[in-house]
Order: structure tokens, then sequence, then C-alpha cells
């Protein structure tokens, strides 16, 4: 690997030597290009906003990243022009993809552990006075703290491994389930609960009919929160604990001065990122078709 990234390091510095005619050049032609997607953007403007326009941007910065890096001579080793981070993605896959496999397999458990430790206590505080008296400012306390802080406990307390990892993931992410699932639950209409009351309706079939649907918007809204939670506490356990994963790349990376590699990791990062928050709206998005309407509350 090390070999590899070295001669991307090496294309990237030789690439500073293009003079800047060059540059400005083949700058002009990317631009025209850009100019004239712009052009059919204008012609389908919701299809501009929704998908297209936020490619322009990313395309706009990528550019501008590329060839500032290389006017300005800023050194491959400090920023990592796009073209060397593409090259360090190109010619090492299965690196990458093996080290990716640890970090995504933790960030889906543990997202999967803290939505569930979430929907389940934030009912329960929901459902039980007392316990909501007893637990939630603990909660809160909890959430108060500076859960970076706690890592170094939880090596102490559960040693150095996956488990660790993945208790801080869990302990990182609940919590936005917590409060939404809690929100949710109480913002259920007064005169629904009224309503099914009058129709003889037991407690469990209120909290199901008329709860529940009242929560759901508020409930999706934490778990996406609670999904990039999951991902910075697994990448925070592997800066701390891990010897594999793209967390513990980057620190390896780092200390080896390979800054290519560091944004080909965070750029994977990224993917994985979204591929998790992307998971919940579809989600989302089915829930929604099987209930046949929007999930609003104004819907219910």
């Amino acid at each position: 690997m090390r070999p590899i990234v070295a001669q991307t390091f090496a294309k990237a510095v030789v690439a500073k030597t293009i003079d800047a005619k060059t540059l400005a050049d083949a700058g002009r032609d990317h631009f025209g290009a850009l100019r004239d997607l712009t052009g059919r953007l204008v012609a389908h403007p919701a299809i501009g906003r929704r998908v297209l326009l936020p490619i322009l941007v990313a395309a706009a910065v990528l550019l501008a990243w590329e060839y500032g890096v290389r006017l300005t001579h800023v050194s491959p080793m400090i920023i990592a022009p796009p073209s060397a981070i593409w090259e360090v993605l190109r010619s090492n896959p299965g690196i990458l993809l093996q080290q990716s496999l640890p970090t995504i397999g933790s960030a889906l458990v543990g997202f999967g552990l803290a939505a569930a430790l979430g929907i389940f206590l934030g009912a329960a505080l929901v459902l039980s006075r007392a316990a909501r008296k007893a637990f939630y400012p603990y909660i809160l306390v909890l959430q108060l703290i500076p859960k970076v802080a706690l890592a170094p406990l939880f090596i102490v307390w559960l040693g150095v491994g996956p488990t660790s990892r993945l208790s801080f993931a869990v302990f990182m992410a609940f919590f936005p389930v917590v409060i939404s699932t809690m929100t949710g639950l109480m913002s259920a209409d007064r005169n629904a609960i009224r309503l099914a009351a009058s129709l003889t309706a037991s407690p469990w079939q209120t909290f199901y009919s008329v709860r529940i649907p009242y929560a759901l918007p508020h409930l999706f809204t934490g778990l996406k929160i609670s999904a990039t939670m999951a991902m910075i506490g697994v990448i925070v356990g592997e800066f701390v604990t891990a010897q594999e994963g793209l967390g513990y790349l980057i620190m390896f990376a780092t200390s080896a001065a390979e800054t290519a590699l560091v944004f080909a990791a965070i750029a994977l990062l990224c993917v994985i990122g979204l591929a998790l928050y992307g998971g919940v709206v579809l989600v989302e998005a089915i829930v929604q078709k099987w209930l046949g309407v929007s999930i609003t509350t104004s819907e219910f």
C-alpha cells in the first residue's frame, strides 16, 4: 500500500509543474461544460434542484479544489488534490474494502441496537410517569457530558476490542431516538386520544392506533440523527481501540503523512454514512406507502 500511495504523491507533485496557461485552458473547458449544464437546469428546475444542482455544486467544489491546489503549489502531503485521492481509491480497492467491512458492520449493529434501545426507553418513559421522573434527568445528564471524553472509560470497562467500540457507538446514538420517541408519543392529539377512549379502546389500542402514528415523523427524524451519531461513535472507537477499520486506517495514514489515503478513507466514510442515512429514508418511504399518507403530524 505504501509504495502505491507514494507513487500517487509523486505524480501529484509532478503535476504542479504544469504551466498556468494549460491549467487555465483546462479550467475554461470544464467551466464551459458546467455552463452548458446550468442552461439545461433552467429548463428543468425541479430536476435541477433535487438531483443535478447538488451534483453541479460538488463538481464546482472539486474543480476549485483540484486547480486551487495546483496553482497555489500546495504540497499534496498537506492537501491532496481530488485526482490523487481518486488514484488511491482506484489503485487500492481491495485494502480499502477490507478496512471498510468492520466499520460498516459495527455501524449497522450499533445503529440497530441504539434504535431498539432508544424506542423502548422512550416509550417506557412516556407510558410510566414515575419512570420518566426517575430516569429522564439522568439521561439528560449523560447527554450533556462530552461523550468523546468517556471513550477511555469504555476501554477500561470493556477492554480493547469490538465490544467497547460497539458499546460506545450505541452510547453515542441512542439519545436522539429516546428524545424523538418521547416527543412524538407525547404530541398525539388529545382529542384523538379522548375519541379512542370514548370508543372503549384499550390503552394498548390507543397507543398503537393513535400515539404511534403521531410519533412517526419525530421518530424518523431521530433515527436519521442517530445514524450519523452511530458512525461517529464507531470511528471514535476505532481511533482509540481498533486494529482494523477505516478509523484505524485514517490514524495509520496520518502517522505516515499519506494525506491522499486519509481523504480516500474519509470519502468512503461519507459514502457509508449516506448509505445508512438513505436506508432510514427508504424505510420511512416504505412506512409512508404502507400508511397511505405523508408522514407528517398534519395527516393524522
